[in-house]
């Protein structure tokens, strides 16, 4: 990949976008899920020791800000007042809304959450999502949970930094050597974690404006995904870096992922609680659960990913 004379990636021009997908879309004849196959969940699920296991999603943010102007709702619609000490059965309850798609919680995204030039993953119409919902490629492909081998790659490690500032982007070659310096290796079926850092300069330095500034892959760097034969991609950012190293295309990873790859992706994970027991284990990959909600005909989940090591 082109770099300037800094070692910063270069910015990619619509042409060069288009090409590139077409070359990852020919590579992938079936979608990420179907690479889960029960051997390679019997695999990873051989591998685990300690049984620790790790929550990779943040809390639900549900106070407005740079980077939640949309936050989640939650309200308690039972018990009412003076309720609490009356004799007899009495339930707590309460309500729950959220936009799924946000720049703040954690959520899966659908096959059918990426539009692209008319057509969803694998040549499926767009006229398929509808007012009423999504008809084809939805949240339902997954109903049965996603588990697999997850390795986590963590590339402010790599580059001796505590976070990536906002605007950085992860090559391939990043990825690669980010395998070599941890002795790991990403393989077919794996679930691809991508660190950048996030959620650490979040509770440093407090939350940004993320649709302007936010580090993620550079879109090249999906060559790796699509080599290894991966079946999820997952990071603590959104994958994609802002401003966009295409600048015709806001979201490149995206469609690169979602559209051509059929890759689920999983937005604004936190990794915070993992890396130090991974340090603590040696080992960079783990047993990974992840259970989308059922909805059938939705283009997203917040989902709650568990590590097991």
């Amino acid at each position: 990949m082109a770099q300037d004379q800094t070692g910063v990636p270069r910015p990619l021009s619509e042409a060069g976008f288009r090409d590139l997908y077409r070359r990852l879309r020919s590579r992938a004849p079936g979608g990420g899920a179907d690479r889960l196959t029960p051997e390679r969940v019997v695999a990873a699920a051989a591998e685990v020791g300690c049984g620790r296991t790790v929550s990779l999603a943040a809390p639900v943010e549900t106070r407005s800000g740079p980077d939640s102007p949309e936050p989640a709702t939650h309200r308690m619609t039972a018990p009412a007042p003076g309720e609490t000490g009356a004799p007899g059965l009495v339930f707590a309850r309460d309500r729950f809304a959220m936009n799924v798609h946000g720049d703040v919680d954690t959520h899966l995204d659908a096959l059918c959450h990426v539009i692209f030039d008319g057509e969803l993953y694998g040549g499926v119409p767009a006229s398929t999502v509808t007012p009423d919902g999504a008809g084809a490629l939805t949240l339902d492909l997954v109903r049965d949970g996603i588990v697999g081998r997850g390795v986590l790659l963590d590339i402010p490690r790599l580059r001796g930094v505590r976070w990536l500032e906002p605007g950085d982007q992860v090559t391939a070659g990043d990825l690669v050597a980010a395998e070599a310096a941890q002795r790991t290796a990403v393989g077919p079926g794996d679930l691809l974690f991508v660190r950048v850092g996030h959620r650490l300069r979040r509770r440093a330095l407090g939350p940004w404006d993320v649709t302007r500034a936010r580090a993620g892959l550079h879109p090249t760097a999906m060559e790796f995904p699509a080599e290894r034969g991966v079946s999820v991609l997952g990071s603590d950012g959104n994958s994609d870096a802002a401003p966009s190293a295409v600048p015709t295309i806001g979201f490149p990873v995206h469609v690169l992922a979602v559209n051509a790859l059929g890759l689920p992706l999983l937005d604004w994970l936190d990794f915070e609680e993992l890396v130090p027991v991974c340090e603590q284990q040696g080992r960079w990959h783990f047993l990974c659960v992840i259970a989308p909600l059922r909805l059938p005909a939705a283009t997203g989940s917040p989902v709650n990913p568990i590590a097991v090591l």
